[in-house]
C-alpha cells in the first residue's frame, strides 16, 4: 500500500471510528451510515450472487467489500483517490471486487444491475449530468441506490463556517425527485434517518476527542480541527432539521 494522503487518516482515525459505532455497525465506513443500515440498503435494491454492482466514489470501499462479503455480487468500485483505491484493493483480500481510479462522470460502461452512491450526492454541485449518466449506465428495471443530504443550498455564512465547504451541495428533496423523474427512475424506496445519523454524528466527535493526542500526531491538528468542526455542523444541523439524511433507491423505467 501507498503511504500518501488517505493513508494517515484511515490509520489514524480507525480506533476512534471503530469505538463510535455500536459492536458490529462499523466495516470500514467513511459515514454516518451503520452496517446493518448498509445491508438492509443493498437487500431492498436486490443485490445477490450474479447481480452487478458499480459503486460510485467509493472510497477505501468499506461499504462495498461489506456488500460482496455479505451478499455476493459482481463489484466495480470507482474513485478519484488512487491512494483509496490501493487500500481497498489490500483490504479486499480474495473478495472478487475491482476498483478503477476515474473522475465521475463520465462512468464505465454499463449496463450494470446497480448503482451505489452513498454519503457523496452532496459532493456534485450539478447533479444532473451525474444523474443522467447513471441512468445511462443501467439496464431497464436496474437500480440506483444512495443517500441524499437535503436541504436548501447553504448561505454564505455557512460556508464560511464548513470546512471544504466547495464539497458541500445541498438539494431540496422536490428538486431530487424531479430530476429523478426527469432522468427515467421511479422512486421505489425513500426513508429518512435523520436522528440515527445524527446519533453517529454525535458518538463520532466523541471519539475523536478522546483520541485527539494520538489522531493529531498521525494527521496533524489542522485537518484534526477541521474534521471535528465538520461533524459538529452535521450534528446541529440534523437536530436542527436544517438537513435531513434520506436513502433512496429509485428504479429505471
Amino acid at each position: 500500500m501507498k503511504q500518501d494522503e488517505r493513508a494517515p487518516f484511515v490509520k489514524g482515525l480507525a480506533r476512534a471510528r471503530m469505538s463510535a459505532y455500536p459492536a458490529g455497525e462499523f466495516v470500514e465506513q467513511e459515514s454516518f451510515m451503520r452496517a446493518s443500515e448498509i445491508r438492509e440498503l443493498a437487500v431492498q435494491a436486490g443485490i445477490a450472487p450474479g447481480v452487478s454492482v458499480l459503486d460510485l466514489c467509493c472510497g477505501v470501499a468499506g461499504p462495498g467489500r461489506f456488500i460482496t462479503r455479505e451478499l455476493g455480487c459482481s463489484y466495480l468500485g470507482v474513485d478519484l483517490s488512487a491512494s483509496a483505491l490501493d487500500i481497498a484493493r489490500e483490504r479486499a483480500g480474495d473478495l472478487p471486487c475491482r476498483f478503477e481510479v476515474g473522475e465521475i462522470p463520465p462512468l464505465p460502461g454499463g449496463p450494470f444491475d446497480v448503482v451505489v452512491l452513498l454519503e457523496t450526492m452532496l459532493a456534485f454541485r450539478d447533479k444532473e449530468p451525474l444523474v443522467e449518466a447513471i441512468s445511462a449506465a443501467l439496464g431497464s428495471g436496474g437500480r440506483f441506490v444512495f443517500t441524499l443530504e437535503e436541504g436548501l443550498p447553504l448561505t454564505e455564512r455557512e460556508r464560511e463556517r464548513m470546512p471544504d465547504a466547495d464539497t458541500v451541495w445541498l438539494t431540496p428533496l422536490d428538486e431530487m425527485l424531479a430530476l429523478l423523474e426527469r432522468s427515467g427512475f421511479a422512486v421505489r424506496r425513500r426513508e429518512e434517518h435523520s436522528s440515527s445519523h445524527r446519533a453517529i454524528a454525535d458518538s463520532l466527535i466523541d471519539a475523536f476527542e478522546a483520541d485527539s493526542a494520538d489522531i493529531a500526531a498521525e494527521i496533524g491538528q489542522q485537518p484534526l480541527d477541521e474534521l471535528l468542526a465538520a461533524h459538529r455542523l452535521w450534528s446541529d444541523w440534523l437536530r436542527d432539521g436544517r438537513v435531513r439524511k434520506f436513502e433512496f433507491v429509485a428504479e429505471k423505467i
